[in-house]
């Protein structure tokens, strides 16, 4: 009978652990939300800011009703604890995504407002802003404004919402010619933010659910929703206070 060949193994350093041969598993990759790199793993801050991209995502993909923390952390790759260890639940989720639309909304009407060439114009484009932004975030736009959603009382979210209303109030003052301290209105000062929120806000809504379709369809062949829009703001702009 032959005899099998003599094999010699590798022997370990005396004093070390032999390993032996195994196979590796390789750790699959959760997927990445669409533009982020692939080298670069999420450290505590960064997946704070990619399950919140993602919940914008989704918002805007799903609606609100679509918006739960599962939904979330499968769009982001991550396990469904994530959204919870960053959020608490999904009031806090929705109110940090609330805080980025007001912080996003008042830089768009800022924006706009600082490369209007004159006063009038400045008048009027933080109006034209505020309907631009909720056609182009129409999820997030709805979010920001369902307070039975929200907790107004996160600093992040209070803080956002603030800044967007004195915002409007600094609007309507330079179009009153005079300083509004929001914390302390006049009734007029105070009928006036109403009248032009009112205005903007109502106009924006019905666009987005379609209600002005009718209107639009009776007026001359090229008008449209920013004509209307312009229009009404033509005829509200430059009222002397009290009006």
């Amino acid at each position: 009978m032959a005899r099998k060949p003599n094999t010699v193994r590798a022997r370990a350093p005396r004093g070390s652990k032999s390993v032996a041969p195994a196979r590796v598993a390789r750790k699959r990759s959760a997927p990445r939300p669409s533009g982020a790199s692939e080298d670069a793993p999420y450290h505590h801050g960064a997946l704070r800011d990619a399950l919140l991209e993602a919940a914008e995502r989704v918002l805007e993909r799903d609606g609100l009703s679509g918006l739960t923390l599962r939904a979330v952390a499968r769009e982001a790759g991550v396990s469904h604890a994530a959204p919870t260890h960053h959020f608490g639940d999904l009031t806090g989720l929705v109110s940090e995504l609330a805080a980025i639309g007001f912080r996003q909304f008042n830089a768009a009407m800022a924006v706009a407002g600082a490369a209007s060439p004159s006063p009038k114009e400045k008048a009027l484009a933080p109006a034209k802003a505020y309907v631009a932004y909720a056609q182009a975030h129409p999820g997030m736009y709805g979010l920001m404004f369902r307070a039975e959603r929200l907790d107004m009382t996160r600093p992040s979210l209070h803080e956002a919402a603030s800044a967007s209303f004195a915002g409007l109030a600094g609007a309507i003052g330079a179009s009153r010619h005079e300083q509004i301290h929001e914390e302390a209105l006049t009734l007029e000062q105070a009928a006036a933010i109403a009248r032009a929120w009112s205005l903007v806000h109502g106009f924006t809504m019905l666009l987005l659910d379609g209600r002005l379709s009718d209107i639009l369809r009776r007026l001359p062949k090229g008008t449209d929703a920013e004509t209307l829009l312009d229009a009404m703001l033509k005829s509200t702009v430059g009222r002397p206070p009290g009006a």
